[in-house]
């Protein structure tokens, strides 16, 4: 009987200390830690490259231009104490531009050079009518880069962390920069 109670025991512990996983939507706000997270990256992005594209200068641009410009996404430099995975927040930046219908994504480094080694296989390895040819790449006229960064006030126990997120679009032929835009992100965690 000692045994039963005690099996029946360790049982309600083991049960008691069990793990909760449920599923919500990817939509969901959801802050646990109080530190830069997917939500952040979601809003920052959408509000940024809305706000580009609603400025003066990127519309005169596109006008001058007598086309959609061409952008390419480059670095984003994440300057925060913390680690932020701005490889995804580039890549929210960029679905963003791409569904905009205002202006043209070319890809990042990273991918073109994958393209390129693939249409350099092509010509040794496929039909010469399936073959990609070289040349016929789409120059980007902008690049986008940024940083972002963060500043904490702590006290007692609560903490301020305010992130900072500036992003510059510029002319690759001039070097002008066409639009300049920040977003902050104010977050007060109390323990």
């Amino acid at each position: 009987m000692l045994k039963l109670y005690s099996f029946i025991a360790l049982f309600l512990i083991l049960v008691s200390c069990s793990r909760s996983v449920t599923r919500v939507d990817p939509a969901e706000q959801i802050d646990l830690s109080g530190r830069w997270n997917d939500t952040d990256s979601r809003m920052v992005a959408d509000k940024m490259i809305y706000d580009l594209f609603d400025a003066a200068s990127f519309k005169n641009y596109a006008k001058q231009l007598g086309r959609k410009p061409v952008i390419i996404v480059g670095t984003i430099r994440n300057k925060t104490s913390e680690h932020i995975d701005a490889d995804n927040y580039v890549k929210k930046i960029e679905m963003v531009v791409l569904n905009s219908a205002v202006a043209e994504l070319v890809e990042s480094d990273e991918f073109r050079d994958k393209l390129r080694v693939e249409r350099t296989d092509q010509q040794a390895f496929a039909s010469p009518e399936t073959a990609k040819q070289f040349g016929k790449e789409i120059g980007a006229d902008l690049m986008l880069l940024g940083e972002m960064t963060s500043e904490t006030d702590t006290y007692n126990k609560k903490r301020v962390v305010n992130y900072i997120t500036t992003l510059f679009l510029t002319d690759i032929e001039t070097n002008k920069r066409i639009w300049y835009g920040q977003q902050e992100i104010k977050k007060l965690v109390k323990n």
